[in-house]
This record gives C-alpha cells, sequence and structure tokens, in this order.
C-alpha cells in the first residue's frame, strides 16, 4: 500500500512540474479597444508550443476562429461559439490567423506566433477581406519590428 501511494504522489508531482512549464496567455474580444472598434487585445501573441491562448468573450457577440490556410501544417484548428470564452493549445510552431467571423471583414482579427514560425510567406499569402487585411499589414510589420529588435 505504501509504494502505491508514493506512486500516486511521484505521478502527481511529475503531471503537475509537467504542466507548469505550459503557458496561458489571455487575448479580450473586444467591441472598442485602444487600437479601434471590434478588436482582440493584444492582436499580435507570441507564444512557445504548447502554450494555450484563451481568447475571452468581454463583450458579447464575437468568437474566435483559425482563418483557413493561415496555420502552419500540422496545425489545429478551432471554432468558438459566439459571446463564449474559448481556449486554444498550440503544439505546432507556426503563424496562425484568427478571425471574429461576424466582425471579420471590420478587421477583427489577431495573430498567434508560435515558437519560430517556418510558414510567414504562406501564412501572408492568404487573401484577407476588407479591413481584416490593413490589420494583418500592420501585424506582421510588427512581428518584422521584433524580429530585427531581437538580433
Amino acid at each position: 500500500m505504501r509504494r502505491y501511494l508514493v506512486m500516486v504522489v511521484v505521478a502527481a508531482a511529475m503531471a503537475v512540474a509537467g504542466g507548469a512549464t505550459a503557458a496561458e496567455v489571455e487575448v479580450k474580444m473586444l467591441n472598442k479597444g485602444t487600437e479601434g472598434l471590434m478588436v482582440f487585445e493584444p492582436a499580435l501573441v507570441k507564444v512557445a508550443p504548447g502554450d494555450t491562448v484563451k481568447f475571452v468573450s468581454t463583450d458579447k457577440g464575437h468568437n474566435a476562429e483559425t482563418i483557413e490556410g493561415m496555420l502552419p501544417d500540422g496545425g489545429a484548428t478551432f471554432i468558438g461559439k459566439m459571446g463564449e470564452d474559448v481556449a486554444a493549445k498550440f503544439d505546432q510552431a507556426g503563424i496562425y490567423g484568427v478571425k471574429c467571423a461576424p466582425h471579420y471583414g471590420m478587421g477583427m482579427v489577431a495573430m498567434i506566433v508560435v515558437g519560430t514560425p517556418a510558414n510567414e510567406e504562406q501564412a501572408k499569402a492568404v487573401p484577407q477581406v476588407g479591413k481584416a487585411k490593413q490589420v494583418f499589414a500592420g501585424l506582421f510589420a510588427k512581428l518584422a519590428t521584433t524580429k530585427t529588435a531581437a538580433k
């Protein structure tokens, strides 16, 4: 019995230690934020593989979902329900485009950068609609600036 108890304690400690390395980042879905109307805040998020991004429905009437074609090979897609929080775990390195379906044309998009992205050119090539095109251009420019500053 004592050996069983020790094994349970060791297994629990390993599970906690393994989970402690992964982070959770919160992104708010807002009607109005520091960058304007209908935004994800922050709109550019950098995480490590295995981290989770939680999209919080701060203002109702929004969702978060991946943009078709704007994710790395093997990257998992997700579609959140309207007005509900959604947590997505990002295991595959790369750039992921995220949109709020009803406000996509208004530029309500976000970019999740996981690890060292190898799909930047592929992500840039995905056609965008309305103001989303302009917002993504700004996010890619911001990403380039942070890469240059890191060197």
